[in-house]
């Protein structure tokens, strides 16, 4: 694939001087960044006012599950727009009550009712608030190592450093630790072990905070930008039979494991495990038109069935958005993107990621399925101290930035996230696209080896 139109690099400097100019970019120091103007993009590559195309290993924010400019899904749209551009939420709107159907029907168990939201932040804001109404509690237990969102709760809810500067110690939320074997909390050396001990650990943390206070769980069935930690055979069916016993809801956040990335419709199949409630978002329609929401069990629905829930938006279930799900869903199913992501996982990013980690003494580990992969890059194998300190920023990050250049100039856009790269390509990425990117990975990862001991 080419870029569609001649270089022009007159028209990127206006575009990035305008963005300077006026766009206040997110989780960023506004004077210290350097937004590269993009002039277009077509499945798993976008390209530059230069000529330059990347190969998006980012899938944009881990979005574009179907890669961009899907023609059926734009089709959707433009035809949408001509028939019913918007409409208010209270209505009944076909293309918004096939959407709903569609989704319903890919949600494990019983979570059949949608609550459609603008994005993945929102569905948590939601879907916490239908836990707390539903059990009359407000104590919310979440994850160090997660990400749920910007909103005020989910910001809240988030177990990683974008907290901070908004964390005002919000009432009922508490933060414990879920597995991770690499670098486990709780010492374990088997899986097994990593299991038992944070099962063990979850409900001590239950006890201290006192059963009857604790509205709800919420967890990402596999934690995305926080590191692709899969999480140990039997911990999430833990989790399930704890929330049981204490009458907890469960809430699985599948914002970014949902919709293909781990080669399931959801992640949550994986682990057979089925959540009170489940938010989703991104991949639904790919991120063509913001969408988001909250899938939801009988038996909290039926909570509201007299009861107003008290809680709305004003382009809830927005017909654009809606048409572009419905397209999606059916581009997935008739292209089998699902079973692609799956494929590539187990035939070319696994066993290449894993390959390169035998190679390249920056990789400490290499953990993922599907099209949803991470390398976790260290100093020194034995030790395993990551390749940056935690959360580090200027020179201390310089090892990362240099890899991240050095992908960029291979023609690959890495996803970068503390002392990690994710792998993380469209769903229906091709196989030559795939190991182009592993390719690209090789070398950028020659760089980061410079900065191993």
């Amino acid at each position: 694939m080419t870029p569609h139109v001649e270089p022009d690099p007159q028209a990127g400097a206006a575009v990035k001087a305008a963005d300077r100019a006026h766009v206040f970019h997110s989780w960023s120091a506004q004077g210290l960044i350097d937004p590269l103007a993009v002039a277009g993009a077509e499945g798993s590559y976008f390209w530059d006012y230069d000529g330059n195309r990347y190969l998006d290993f980012t899938s944009g924010l881990v979005y574009t599950n179907i890669g961009y400019q899907h023609p059926r899904v734009v089709a959707a749209i433009q035809e949408q727009a001509a028939k019913l551009t918007t409409f208010a939420p209270a209505f009944a709107i076909d293309v918004r009550s096939e959407a709903a159907r569609l989704i319903a029907e890919r949600t494990p168990g019983d979570l059949d009712k949608i609550f459609f939201t603008n994005g993945g932040a929102e569905a948590v804001e939601n879907a916490v608030r239908m836990a707390r109404l539903h059990t009359g509690r407000h104590k919310v237990l979440s994850a160090f190592r997660s990400y749920h969102g910007a909103t005020s709760t989910a910001i809240n809810l988030t177990g990683d450093p974008r907290r901070w500067a908004s964390d005002t110690g919000s009432a009922g939320v508490v933060r414990f630790w879920a597995p991770f074997l690499y670098r486990s909390p709780f010492y374990a050396e088997t899986e097994q072990q990593e299991c038992e001990r944070a099962l063990a650990h979850l409900e001590d943390t239950i006890a201290f905070e006192g059963p009857a206070t604790i509205a709800a769980i919420i967890l990402e069935t596999v934690p995305g930008t926080a590191g692709i930690m899969t999480p140990p055979p039997g911990y999430l069916a833990g989790v399930r039979e704890i929330c049981d016993k204490y009458g907890i809801v469960f809430v699985l956040d599948e914002v970014m494991a949902g919709f293909g990335r781990t080669g399931k419709w959801f992640a949550a199949e994986h682990f057979d495990v089925v959540p009170d409630l489940m938010t989703f978002a991104k991949g639904v329609n790919s991120g063509y038109v913001p969408l988001g929401g909250v899938a939801i069990s009988q038996e909290i629905a039926a909570t509201f069935d007299k009861r107003p829930y008290p809680g709305g938006l004003t382009y809830s279930g927005h017909p654009l958005a809606c048409a572009a799900a419905v397209a999606t869903i059916q581009v997935m199913e008739d292209e089998k993107v699902v079973e692609n992501s799956a494929h590539i996982g187990e035939t070319v990013l696994g066993p290449g990621l894993r390959e390169l980690a035998e190679r390249h003494p920056s990789v400490g580990e290499v953990r993922g399925m599907g099209t949803f992969w991470a390398l976790d890059l260290v100093k020194n194998k034995e030790t395993r101290e990551p390749l940056v300190p935690y959360n580090a920023t200027g020179e201390a990050n310089a090892p990362m930035a240099a890899f991240g250049a050095a992908a960029k100039k291979h023609g690959l856009w890495p996803f970068i996230n503390m002392n990690r790269t994710h792998a993380v390509p469209a769903c229906n990425v091709s196989e030559a696209e795939a190991k182009e990117g592993l390719s690209a990975l090789d070398a950028a990862l020659s760089v980061a080896d410079e900065h191993t001991s």
